[in-house]
């Protein structure tokens, strides 16, 4: 919505005084005029405009949420189709994961350079052509690099939506609610993402989870049309840094998810972790040297901002990790179909979505640091608690176990982050929330890594042993970060 222009001098008053009014105030007051109004067309228009790449905005980011949750359960299907073993549904995850966690450090220059619209676009139209490679991949290999093109699509997606929607409403408190709208968005198709995954791959195949995307990007693309031309502003773009830490991400990411199933000690492995090592050393050597990099490493000094940052790892490494173990435990222990697996998450996506509204409030009674201390130690608990799950496990108390899964990261995210943007300088903002952005999803991937190196039992079968492992692992991570988080997290 436009601003309300301020009145002018001439025709402005002060309440209180009786002063001849003047010739125009005089013809205002006639009967029979019309006050004179600004166009009748003009605020309705831009309106409408603001409203559209409000709907753009939203359904660009609706998309590549239900990408994550919706191919989490189809991938049983997945693997009966195209037989990929669990090493192959690692990668399907995880391909999409890592490239959008490295490429969004430096997304949000980009936009910047070409136009958030441009940048959207682009963004958009590519996620769709890859959506459209998974759907007629003919085998594993083809898909994950379906994945990989979709990974990159999304990074660009996410900032640039978010950049639209502040083009779009110059005033604070319309921007304000179009982002809420936005928020809420996210969460709605996190909790919708397991459902319709479920129902599609049960109903029309896996491969309709990705066909869906097509008239999706369609009328994303439609949209913007009718979205005025976004401005283009400088900012500099570390391809050096940029591709340091997709080497990084990549290597670490393989070493991991064929750790478990080539061995700890084969060569593919060890030269996949050494080039993780020498990207890693290569980046901070890059960040040190660049007049203007992706990551100040100063910023990292602050306790205010490395914790969070930590924090932020471990509990997406949890959740994502839980979910990546829940849509296979479901299915693939339990024998239920695509759509009951589905099912089975929409009470811990409503908790969530719930916990989200009560942790700032909380934050702001108790104190930040609290919050996200708590947060830790029930996310902990939900690690601990699914230790007894197992393939006759009543349902109604597997969902009872899985509450403080719910509850855990809904409370502990929005106090960190608020924690961590008020650590930094506002024109560092942006930085810091594509890191934090960057190290969560690196989480996700990572444990998504974890789980399936440990979870396959003989003949690459989900494996409870291999469950209870992951879940330990990452329990004492938490618990870690937790401790972390006590001893140098200011308390307000």
């Amino acid at each position: 919505m436009p601003a309300t222009p301020a009145p002018s001098p001439s025709t402005a008053s002060t309440p209180g005084h009786d002063s001849e009014p003047s010739a125009p105030e005089l013809r205002r007051r006639q009967p029979g005029r019309a006050r004179p109004t600004a166009p009748p067309a003009e605020a309705p228009a831009v309106s409408r405009r603001s409203g559209v790449a409000l709907v753009a905005s939203l359904l660009g980011f609706t998309v590549i949420t239900i990408d994550v949750s919706a191919v989490n359960i189809a991938l049983p299907a997945i693997r009966d189709s195209l037989s990929g073993g669990m090493a192959g549904l690692q990668w399907v995850v995880d391909a999409y994961t890592l490239m959008f966690a490295a490429l969004m450090l430096s997304a949000g220059a980009l936009a910047d350079r070409t136009g958030a619209r441009r940048a959207y676009a682009w963004g958009v139209a590519l996620f769709t052509l890859a959506s459209l490679g998974c759907a007629l991949a003919p085998g594993i290999g083809v898909l994950v690099g379906a994945r990989v093109a979709q990974g990159a699509a999304a990074a660009v997606v996410m900032p640039a939506s978010l950049a639209l929607i502040r083009q779009a409403y110059e005033d604070p408190r319309a921007r304000a609610r179009a982002i809420a709208l936005w928020t809420v968005g996210g969460s709605v198709a996190m909790a919708a993402g397991p459902v319709l995954g479920g129902l599609l791959t049960d109903s029309a195949g896996w491969r309709a989870v990705f066909l869906l995307n097509l008239p999706v990007g369609a009328v994303i693309l439609g949209l913007l049309v009718r979205v005025p031309r976004s401005p283009r502003r400088p900012a500099a773009l570390d391809g050096g840094g940029q591709l340091a830490a997709v080497l990084a991400l990549a290597g670490l990411a393989f070493a991991v998810i064929e750790g478990g199933h080539l061995g700890w000690t084969s060569g593919p492995v060890l030269a996949a972790a050494a080039i993780a090592l020498a990207s890693g050393c290569a980046f901070r050597m890059v960040e040190a040297r660049h007049r203007q990099p992706m990551v100040p490493l100063g910023m990292l000094t602050d306790r205010r901002v490395a914790v969070p940052l930590a924090v932020g790892f471990a509990v997406n490494a949890a959740f994502y990790g839980g979910i990546f173990l829940l849509g296979l435990y479901y299915q693939q222990l339990r024998g239920m179909s695509a759509i009951a697996a589905g099912l089975m998450f929409v009470p811990m996506s409503a908790v969530v979505t719930a916990t989200n509204l009560v942790s700032p409030r909380l934050a702001e009674r108790i104190g930040r640091r609290p919050v996200i201390v708590a947060g830790q130690l029930v996310f902990t608990g939900a690690m601990l608690a699914m230790l007894p799950l197992a393939a006759h496990t009543p349902v109604w108390l597997v969902l009872v176990l899985l509450l403080p899964l719910s509850v855990g990261g809904a409370l502990a995210v929005p106090a960190l982050t608020a924690l961590m943007m008020d650590a930094v300088p506002q024109e560092r903002a942006g930085t810091a929330s594509g890191l934090l952005n960057s190290l969560r999803q690196t989480g996700g991937a990572l444990a998504v890594a974890l789980f399936g190196s440990v979870l396959s039992g003989p003949g690459g079968d989900f494996s409870l042993p291999g469950m209870r492992i992951g879940l330990l692992t990452v329990a004492a991570l938490l618990l870690a970060t937790a401790a972390l988080s006590r001893l140098l997290l200011p308390r307000g």
